[in-house]
């Protein structure tokens, strides 16, 4: 193939990637065109000359990681997927943004082959593709041995202006640039346009120079259709072997249209018909058919298969060699790929005892995490600068950092949002198991965001809450959650875990390690007493009857998290007054209403209706288990600064509270 041929075949490729763009938007009447058409071919020369892939196995362990964090132009990687031969047909492209399609709105994990992470939301890809780019030298790190780089793979992000103006990409641009991610390259497609206008009207910071200043790699290419440039940034980003690489690329949005080509007005709406003609004519496509592909860049395109089988092929013959030279290695990372545990992760689980003492969810919490850390070798995660307080600290390892990636404690700083979104990154990536997070709960407003997406994606991932209610005490408002546990509770698909004491967190990790999904553990900056572990029931339930007067109650008090122990001393006092009382512990109220009717009715049956739940935080979502006869004991206004004692009494969480509101609930 002759340079001309090859320039003509390129040329040709890029206009059917903008135009498959254009055609899909203007058959939905919705999207966005313009990015699609201004970053083609700084997509094209990536996908076609660089991105290790295999379109006939989307889930090879050692590809590339593409994610495009401008999710707004999801029709440039579907035409992508199309082109090169993942299990996208044309005819899912003609039905983008329709109900139940394979091309939705913005990419979506788990519904398209080939799209690595959900992303939409500006900035969270770019902090996502950080925690992908974490994950890989982790594990790169660990596993890889002389002559055996089993794992050996890039992260390319494509972000927009947009992206880079939201806090969370300065968040993680920071923290890759601290850490040298030097297998992270960032493709920033610099159009000067956002959605309402020009950049000029929000946005002149030398983003250059605010990468440098980070630790990054910088380099730029001037124009965005020159293929030839984009090529040879490619190639020096790939030589950069000690910090992660910013491509700065001049694109014009929606390049092609006569009219809307560098104008806000393409970035969110279809062309129109007219436009649609007049750009097509601009560019020499033909107007008709719509969705056209000359079988030339199929055949081109298409190539991307058998590269990938061929590089796959050469991968697994290598991990082969692998197996056979560290079997023991072998059989650990493909056991972490799998996602299973080994058999003994929980055989260093402890006991506790009420004669040991009082002791903080959040301590007991620091216990278990690392007993289970102990066997689960590929557990890793970290905190927002909180280690002392948050207990997630992993004993025995140091601190992930660019002179130890093999380390597994992942220091965060005070970085909430892009924690979420990295601790995401680490779980899609895969071979890390149950990556975790750990923050103070008010602070997981700064990171909810992350922790949505987190739960849209049903990710195996651990964001652990602490310092959980206003029993924080002294700090105030400002740090004691309030509305945060019933917020929580409202995220689709996101299980939320707060254990009454020691031995109901280790039932929680228990039941966070045995299953795939996201959870919110939520644990205590209090000291709590212990349960007698024959009164703790199995966790992975939501609930279970932690003390019963009778067989047949008249009254049932429910508890969660600290408010348990105000439950059960409030139980015991009411049967010693002859009052046939249930207090049930509900650590969960996302694990129990997935358990079978039965249970649930054993548990809370349905004919005794004078309930009593308690809980230091608002009630909303309470009346379902409570229903309209019960009593809803909860805080409905923000904390005070005091000590812990103080606020409970004065805010009426206490025994007594528990106790007249179930006499009143008898009496009535």
């Amino acid at each position: 193939m002759s340079t001309m041929t090859q320039t003509d075949i390129a040329s040709l490729s890029i206009n059917t990637i903008r135009m498959l763009a254009v055609d899909a938007i203007q058959k939905a009447n919705s999207g966005h065109p313009g990015l699609p058409m201004g970053a083609a071919p700084m997509a094209y020369v990536l996908w076609t000359q660089f991105l290790k892939h295999n379109p006939t196995n989307p889930e090879w362990p050692d590809r590339d990681r593409f994610v495009l964090s401008a999710g707004h132009g999801s029709m440039l990687l579907y035409s992508l997927l199309y082109l090169t031969g993942y299990g996208v047909s044309l005819e899912d492209l003609k039905q983008f943004r329709q109900w139940g399609s394979a091309t939705p709105g913005h990419p979506e994990y788990g519904e398209t082959p080939g799209v690595e992470t959900t992303t939409g939301p500006l900035g969270q890809g770019f902090a996502t593709a950080v925690g992908m780019a974490v994950a890989e030298a982790h594990l790169a790190a660990v596993f890889n041995r002389p002559g055996y780089p089993i794992i050996d793979h890039y992260t390319y992000v494509l972000a927009s202006d947009g992206d880079l103006m939201e806090g969370i990409s300065h968040e993680a641009a920071s923290l890759a640039g601290h850490l040298g991610l030097h297998k992270l390259i960032c493709l920033y497609d610099d159009n000067h346009i956002t959605l309402a206008g020009p950049t000029r009207d929000t946005f002149s910071e030398d983003i250059p120079a605010r990468f440098r200043a980070y630790g990054w790699h910088v380099l730029r290419v001037d124009d965005g259709n020159d293929v030839e440039a984009l090529a040879d940034a490619l190639r020096a980003a790939r030589q950069v072997t000690d910090r992660p690489v910013l491509i700065d690329v001049r694109t014009t949005i929606g390049y092609g249209s006569p009219n809307k080509a560098n104008s806000h007005e393409a970035h969110g709406s279809p062309l129109g018909a007219d436009e649609v003609r007049l750009t097509k004519e601009n560019l020499g496509w033909p107007v008709e058919p719509t969705f056209y592909v000359p079988p030339e860049v199929l055949d081109h395109m298409r190539k991307a298969k058998d590269r990938g089988r061929e590089s796959q092929q050469a991968w697994s013959e290598l991990l082969a060699a692998y197996e056979a030279a560290y079997p023991d290695l072998y059989a650990e990372l493909a056991r972490a790929w799998a996602g299973e545990l080994p058999a003994d992760w929980d055989a260093d689980l402890p006991t506790f005892s009420p004669e040991s003492g009082a002791m903080a969810t959040r301590k007991a919490g620091g216990k278990v995490l690392n007993a289970i850390a102990s066997r689960v070798k590929t557990m890793i995660g970290g905190d927002a600068d909180l280690a002392p307080s948050t207990n997630t600290l992993i004993s025995g390892s140091g601190n992930f950092s660019r002179h130890d990636y093999s380390a597994r404690n992942v220091r965060f700083g005070v970085r909430e949002h892009a924690m979420g979104a990295m601790v995401n990154g680490m779980a899609l990536h895969g071979g890390i198991c149950r990556p975790y997070s750990a923050t103070f709960m008010v602070f997981s407003d700064y990171m909810r965001p992350a922790v949505r997406l987190g739960a849209l994606m049903d990710l195996p991932t651990l964001y652990i809450f602490t310092h959980d209610s206003v029993g924080v005490g002294e700090d105030g408002p400002t740090h004691q959650p309030v509305e945060h546990l019933a917020a929580l509770r409202a995220i689709p698909n996101l299980t939320v875990i707060r254990p009454a004491d020691a031995n109901e967190t280790v039932g929680a990790y228990r039941a966070i390690m045995e299953s795939r999904g996201p959870v919110a553990l939520v644990l205590t900056r209090q000291d709590l007493p212990v349960l007698d572990p024959a009164m703790v029931g199995d966790v992975r339930k939501g609930a279970y009857i932690l003390f019963d007067s009778a067989p047949k109650p008249e009254v049932i008090l429910i508890g969660t998290g600290s408010e348990v122990q105000l439950a059960l001393a409030a139980g015991r006092q009411l049967a010693a007054e002859g009052i046939a009382v249930r207090v049930v512990s509900m650590p969960s109220q996302e694990l129990f209403a997935r358990q079978p009717l039965e249970y649930r009715q054993s548990v809370l049956p349905p004919d005794v209706r004078k309930r009593v739940s308690i809980e230091a935080g608002v009630g909303m979502g309470w009346h379902r288990w409570v229903g309209n006869e019960g009593v809803i004991i909860s805080v409905e206004r923000f904390g005070a600064s005091a000590p812990m004692k103080v606020i409970y009494q004065h805010f009426g969480l206490t025994t007594e509270a528990v106790v007249e509101a179930a006499k009143r609930l008898l009496q009535g």
